[in-house]
């Protein structure tokens, strides 16, 4: 079966599976493997997270004309909120040893005390635990996820862009 000729739904329900599967490894890594997510991993699964759920409910729903355009906005918003996320994770995981924020607390702790704006700020900030690399298949897992963002976001708008049911 083509996948260039799957319909909304299959597509959408697709889109749904890689995240749920991208979900489910990261959660074995954690759990199993012993990588400790930092604060800018969790993020990035609250943005996969997203786009599960409009990736889900637009496979469920397969609406027609003009609603899939909000089911794909709702995953292009996930999507280039972990894009950011992922890039800024990179980015810190490049910088040289000395310039390494250093460890702050845990996202947990951040949200109980302090207000929104100041954990996304915090978490942006970057800390130690960001910067330690563990290389899965050869690339840090941020590199990871940033690949998945990008296909994803090409599977979203290809499906909208196509002239087909």
């Amino acid at each position: 079966m083509n996948p260039f000729r799957w319909s909304f739904r299959t597509t959408y329900l697709v889109g749904f599976f890689i995240c749920a599967a991208l979900l489910g490894y990261a959660l074995y890594a954690e759990h199993v493997l012993g990588m400790i997510p930092c604060p800018l991993c969790i993020f990035q699964r609250i943005a996969f997270l997203v786009m599960a759920v409009f990736f889900l409910i637009g496979g469920l729903h397969a609406p027609r004309g003009g609603g899939r355009s909000v089911y794909t906005l709702g995953v292009l918003l996930g999507a280039f909120g972990g894009i950011a996320t992922a890039g800024r994770h990179l980015w810190l995981q490049t910088l040289p040893a000395d310039q390494i924020p250093s460890c702050g607390p845990n996202l947990g702790y951040m949200v109980d005390t302090f207000p929104f704006a100041k954990v996304l700020k915090m978490v942006f900030t970057g800390s130690g635990e960001c910067a330690k690399i563990e290389p899965v298949f050869g690339l840090p897992m941020p590199a990871w996820t940033l690949v998945w963002y990008v296909l994803l976001v090409f599977l979203a708008i290809y499906v909208l862009a196509r002239k087909r049911a």
